[in-house]
């Protein structure tokens, strides 16, 4: 078992990688994060498998697309299913001790029995994530599940006398989700996170090797960094907004509802604007809410790198770091944030870096590469033999991947890295979008009747149609 390294999967919900200093960010430094991609491998051309935390949690943990998987839907009854295959599982049965410190999400959330004036159980939901394999679980379900339920932060954090104001701070509609956290630093979900994982691996001493999936709830709304990171933002840095003039003429636009408000605004963010329209929002709001967003990046950055040094002094250089995450965020550009529907570069084109044991020196793989390889990928690591799913080890150099795929309810997008096809169907929301990254970087320019693109159009929708004939008429 010695010889088998330790394993440190570090996630953040909803990480938009241009903040990144390592990827060119200028607002914030995250030299833990870098260090990382300094030492490691950066994945330039890394997808998320789904724009939703629930089905794009689960494929990391399965290593299937949601629609193999089954666990499609942040919203409907779609809980990841116990009988399937995991990574927690593969792991323990090869001889791993695993753990989880912060955000599962792999059951949907009920969010409408969620209520102002109080915290509800949520021990159910803490046995069945158990129940998936994990060891150890130190659960911090997302920031504003802690506020709603009494997962193990949240119980800590009233213990502590804080919860009641964070718990008004969340449900404050005047916010729109915008606010400084309501208690000192060590208490944000982000830093308890960091906290937990790293006192466990220090003080870990079981002959087991060890598997820990650090999985922080930020930088996703609510966007509330404590005020004395807030203070180490450079606002005249902050990423560009991606805007023009008459972009969401088209009432045929995916999101032109949640733009200018109507029935079919449902983008994150819209939910807060006056009128469900996120036209609405100011310039000055655009700004505060990014600045809020990048001290929230750096406050984890500072706990990656609390992480790292635990693990380094307990492991050396026998650790075996992952740092991702489940899906980006808008941010601002087209006049948007959230990732309702989304396949724009913002939420579908996320951060992926790996630093192997022993490895020393950056290099870059830009190979297109998804979520679902991750668990093929920490499988190879520790010697346990892969099960059947859609991913694969990244150690292996021999394989290409001409397209990747995103799903979700009522939602699918293919790439092949320069072309991109979403297609929405799913009530109200309609929507069929095509875009050209080598013309049109920003995609502004919705090409789906443009005559010169209908090849372009057919390949893309006949790769759609192959990814799921095998798993509805197999």
């Amino acid at each position: 078992m010695k010889d088998r390294p330790a394993i440190v999967l570090i996630t953040c919900d909803e990480l938009n990688k241009d903040v990144l200093s390592c990827f060119g960010g200028k607002a914030i430094s995250t030299p833990h994060i870098d260090r990382i991609a300094g030492q490691g491998t950066i994945y330039t051309n890394c997808y998320t498998a789904s724009p939703w935390c629930l089905p794009a949690r689960c494929s990391i943990l399965t290593g299937l697309y949601p629609h193999n998987s089954g666990a499609y839907s942040n919203f409907r009854k779609c809980a990841l299913d116990q009988g399937i295959t995991n990574l927690f599982g593969s792991l323990k049965e090869g001889g791993y001790h695993t753990s989880v410190f912060g955000k599962c999400h792999f059951a949907p959330v009920p969010y409408s029995e969620t209520r102002p004036d109080r915290t509800l159980p949520y021990d159910e939901f803490r046995d069945y994530y158990m129940s998936l394999g994990i060891d150890h679980l130190e659960l911090e379900d997302d920031k504003q599940v802690s506020v709603w339920f009494y997962d193990d932060y949240s119980k800590e954090l009233d213990r502590a006398g804080y919860l009641k104001a964070y718990r008004d701070a969340v449900w404050n509609e005047e916010y729109q989700k915008v606010f400084p956290f309501p208690g000192p630093a060590e208490w944000h979900p982000d830093a308890w996170v960091g906290r937990k994982a790293a006192e466990y691996i220090e003080n870990y001493e079981k002959e087991s090797p060890l598997f820990s999936w650090v999985s922080f709830s930020g930088p996703h709304y609510t966007f509330d960094s404590p005020e004395e990171y807030l203070k180490q933002v450079n606002a005249d840095a902050l990423p560009p907004l991606k805007r023009r003039d008459g972009e969401w003429a088209d009432e045929r636009r995916i999101h032109h509802d949640s733009y200018f408000g109507g029935s079919r605004a449902n983008i994150d963010g819209c939910g807060m604007a006056k009128d469900h329209a996120c036209k609405n929002y100011t310039d000055e709001y655009w700004d505060r809410l990014r600045v809020n967003y990048c001290a929230n990046v750096k406050l984890i950055d500072d706990q990656v790198g609390r992480i790292m040094e635990a693990a380094r002094r307990k492991y050396g250089d026998h650790v075996m770091f992952l740092f991702t995450a489940d899906h980006g965020e808008m941010l601002g550009s087209h006049g948007l944030w959230g990732k309702h529907n989304c396949a724009y570069e913002e939420v579908w084109h996320i951060p992926l870096l790996i630093c192997y044991p022993g490895q020393k020196e950056k290099s870059a793989d830009d190979r297109l590469v998804n979520s679902t390889d991750l668990l093929p990928t920490c499988l190879y690591a520790g010697g346990i033999p892969l099960p059947s799913c859609d991913g694969k080890p990244l150690q292996e150099k021999g394989w290409e991947r001409a397209y990747t795929f995103a799903e979700g309810e009522g939602y699918l997008a293919v790439t092949d890295g320069r072309y991109k096809y979403v297609h929405v169907q799913k009530g109200e929301e309609q929507g069929r979008e095509l875009f050209d990254l080598a013309c049109d970087p920003d995609e502004f320019e919705n090409l789906i009747e443009k005559e010169e693109y209908r090849s372009v159009l057919a390949g893309l929708r006949g790769r759609m149609i192959e990814h799921m004939l095998p798993s509805i008429l197999a």
